[in-house]
């Protein structure tokens, strides 16, 4: 179910309840340091040779990875492909790198946590993750915000808070009734990079309330 027609108002409730709404580029990016986070705390994992907390971690690397990838199909790339061939150029290559990550997911997935092969398969979509968000941030998210309005980017917001919460993800509205300090607790808990100058608004759309 997507947020046409009167399902827009439902979307848009959600957003507002978390005290309004967030461009769709931020959230994205919200997204990718949540994730950073996860990658973090599953590399120390690692290191630590703890392999139930690496299994959890990965699979929370996998669910929060297939929805954000859903929202940038569904949502941003078919918005932002036609506004340049440069811009088309970089969502295509992003949808293949979608595939890669799908392929390794369900690879791994077919594995037991803390064997070698499931290490390695999740060490290189970690790697292949952590490049395609700095490309994005740097290469695609620029030139779109200059190319679109603020009501465009809110919609995408909406949109992408709607997904979120029809696929079990943690959305801005779950983490709003948190304090300050509480948020900040849980950044510094899931070493969200970054999170020392976030706003309050960053933060309920970065951390995980869960």
């Amino acid at each position: 179910m997507g947020c046409d027609g009167g399902d827009l108002l439902r979307c848009r409730a959600i957003a507002m309840s978390a005290g309004g709404t967030m461009d769709g580029l931020d959230l994205l990016i919200a997204d990718h340091n949540r994730v950073r986070g996860l990658f973090a705390r599953f590399r120390q994992a690692h290191e630590d040779e703890d392999t139930p907390a690496m299994g959890e971690l990965a699979g929370k690397i996998f669910g929060e990875l297939e929805v954000h990838t859903a929202i940038e199909e569904e949502i941003f790339y078919p918005a932002v492909h036609d506004l340049s061939d440069e811009l088309a150029e970089m969502v295509d290559e992003g949808v293949q790198e979608h595939h890669l990550v799908d392929v390794l997911i369900a690879e791994a997935r077919a594995l037991a946590p803390g064997d070698a092969e499931w290490v390695a398969k999740v060490t290189v979509l970690i790697e292949n993750v952590e490049h395609h968000a700095q490309e994005e941030e740097t290469e695609l998210f620029p030139p779109v915000r200059s190319a679109t309005d603020t009501a465009t980017r809110e919609d995408w917001g909406t949109r992408s808070e709607a997904m979120k919460a029809q696929r079990g993800a943690p959305t801005s509205a779950d983490a709003a009734e948190l304090t300050t300090e509480e948020l900040r607790q849980r950044a510094r808990d899931q070493q969200i990079p970054g999170r020392s100058t976030m706003t309050r608004e960053d933060l309920i759309a970065t951390v995980d309330p869960r």
